[in-house]
């Protein structure tokens, strides 16, 4: 799978979250709200979560592949620095 599009919203004044994403796979899947975060180090990518009855965040949607994890952060890291 190919990331063929990625639409960035920045926001500001939201702590370590500096933007949404929308990507869309291979021109067929649409994934909303990835969020690119500053980190300790460096900015990363987190997937759609959803808090559990547990209080425990779990991601919606991810890559199984890391090739695939890799290619989607990039992306959408290298639209994030434009």
């Amino acid at each position: 799978m190919k990331v063929t599009n990625v639409n960035l919203k920045k926001v500001e004044n939201q702590g370590n979250l500096k933007a949404y994403a929308t990507i869309i796979l291979d021109d067929s899947l649409v994934i909303h709200n990835l969020k690119v975060i500053e980190g300790k180090e460096n900015l990363f990518v987190a997937f759609p979560s959803q808090k559990g009855t547990d209080e425990k965040y779990r991601d919606l949607v991810h890559p199984i592949s890391s090739d695939l994890r890799k290619s989607i952060e990039s992306e959408i890291l290298a639209k994030y620095n434009d």
